[in-house]
């Protein structure tokens, strides 16, 4: 298995953070905003079991590495006009491109193809995690404005 710096693990840690987030602020509510973080969490702390065979998956989501604490994991800076012009989900994408950037040659290109499907399979579980009705129960899961976003994510992942 490729061995990464702490820094390397961060940025690969922190880019489904930063895309499930970037979801879950295209159309925002007090309750499926929690519904949607549960959904994150859920798919975070399932990677290494869903992706038993990719190193940079377990490198940085392995439950020995979640519950370590060694790997610094940081809250994307996005401000409310990020939210409202579409920026966080640039915010989010750059951050894709830093983790990639990262991996570099430590990993092979079906491992980083499917490191993206899982960084793509986070915003999925964020965009089908809550409709818009009351407390996130509308029979409509997707918004028009998560969907947009969930179409320039797969675009720039290239999946």
């Amino acid at each position: 298995m490729a061995t990464y710096t702490s820094e390397e693990l961060s940025a690969i840690a922190n880019a489904p953070m930063s895309i499930g987030m970037a979801v879950a602020m295209a159309d925002m509510g007090i309750i499926s905003s929690a519904i949607e973080a549960v959904a994150l969490t859920k798919e975070i702390v399932g990677a290494a079991k869903k992706y038993p065979s990719n190193s940079i998956i377990q490198s940085a989501f392995s439950e020995a590495v979640l519950t370590s604490g060694e790997i610094k994991r940081q809250k994307p800076d996005v401000t409310a006009e990020d939210v409202k012009s579409g920026a966080v989900v640039t915010k989010a994408i750059s951050s894709v491109d830093f983790a990639i950037a990262a991996i570099g040659d430590k990993a092979t290109p079906a491992e980083v193809t499917e490191f993206k499907q899982f960084i793509y399979a986070c915003a999925e579980a964020v965009a089908n995690a809550a409709g818009s009705g009351l407390f996130g129960s509308g029979s409509q899961k997707v918004s028009t404005e998560e969907a947009a976003a969930l179409a320039k994510i797969k675009a720039a992942l290239s999946i």
